[in-house]
């Protein structure tokens, strides 16, 4: 299934199932009543999004090789509550599942996560993946299993972020000086806007449109789905392709409601959750590649930033040197594998 703007738009979670092939050995009696485990996936993108519509395919699959044993039932758009609230519900065992963003949310409780946020490290999405499907991937989940959280192998990708204003185009790293930004709470975002000389400010996400139609700030930046679906091309003029930070969802699980699965059953559902997330990683760059055009349609004015540029600004400033510091030499030398020599 390929993703472009219009059947992002028109697929809901009732999407295309995807036919499971193979049964566990031995004869399973199918079973008229409900689930023997019925468990609740929370995630905070819309029903419509790639990730929500590969969850879904894979809990039809799962449900299906299981013989209706495990029914993943699926909760986009914070129908649970705020990311705050989901984590706190899956380490109490209130959610069995939740997609949880590992520069941000996930950092509160294992601070290395969010590695996979810093600014303009990775130049791409074959780099991303290399790093999360290898050593750098393995090292995270041990230290979120290290949490008393489960964490499936694959990491789902919700793609590089840009930076839109209202003013003018950011082509070099001296076009931010100044520039008020808006940016989530998460220590890099700061971090990173305040070395290229930016003055970011953390506005909750609900009020963006309204900050940046009232001029409180007079850019924000954000994966171009968000800012589709948000519709801040009507109150933004410029987009830079600056691709500066990646982040991705991991899949957690509660430790003791994974532990209630017999191992057979839970090697069928990290079965097709892992594929799914490899699925959906291309779904979101092709979305995001047909959303440049329509969102050229909608009048925004597209330019690509040098990266090269902005990354010896970052060394300039010790950026580099102090994201080193804080995530300490062992997880910095597994990143730098993948990404090269940053500090």
């Amino acid at each position: 299934m390929g993703f472009n703007r219009r059947n992002f738009l028109l697929t809901g979670t009732g999407a295309a199932v995807v036919a499971a092939t193979g049964i566990l050995g031995g004869p399973w009696i199918r079973r008229a009543n409900a689930a023997e485990f019925s468990y609740k996936v929370g995630t905070n993108l819309p029903a419509t999004h790639p990730l929500n519509v590969r969850i879904q395919e894979a809990s039809d699959a799962i449900k299906k090789e299981t013989d209706g044993r495990v029914d993943l039932r699926v909760f986009p758009n914070n129908q649970l509550g705020g990311d705050p609230d989901m984590f706190s519900q899956l380490r109490a065992g209130a959610l069995e599942f939740y997609t949880v963003s590992g520069a941000n949310t996930l950092s509160t409780l294992v601070p290395k996560a969010s590695i996979s946020g810093v600014g303009f490290a990775y130049k791409d999405h074959d780099q991303v993946f290399a790093a999360f499907d290898g050593d750098l991937g393995a090292h995270i989940r041990g230290l979120i299993r290290k949490a008393n959280l489960i964490v499936q192998d694959k990491i789902w990708n919700n793609g590089f972020r840009q930076i839109t204003t209202s003013t003018k185009p950011i082509k070099t790293p001296a076009d931010l000086q100044g520039m008020k930004i808006r940016v989530p709470g998460g220590r890099l975002w700061i971090s990173l806007f305040k070395s290229l000389s930016a003055a970011p400010a953390s506005i909750s996400f609900n009020e963006v449109y309204s900050a940046l139609q009232t001029k409180v700030v007079d850019g924000q930046e954000n994966a171009l789905a968000v800012v589709d679906a948000a519709k801040l091309y009507e109150v933004q003029k410029y987009c830079s392709m600056t691709n500066h930070m990646w982040d991705g969802y991991w899949l957690l699980g509660n430790k003791t409601a994974w532990e209630k699965m017999p191992p057979t059953v839970r090697d069928i559902v990290s079965k097709h959750l892992n594929a799914g997330a490899l699925k959906q990683r291309q779904d979101v760059i092709q979305l995001n590649a047909s959303l440049q055009k329509t969102l050229e349609g909608s009048g925004l004015v597209f330019n690509t930033a040098d990266a090269n540029a902005f990354r010896q600004i970052l060394k300039s400033a010790n950026f580099y040197t102090e994201q080193k510091e804080f995530f300490g030499d062992e997880e910095w030398s597994l990143m730098e594998k993948y990404t090269g020599k940053l500090a």
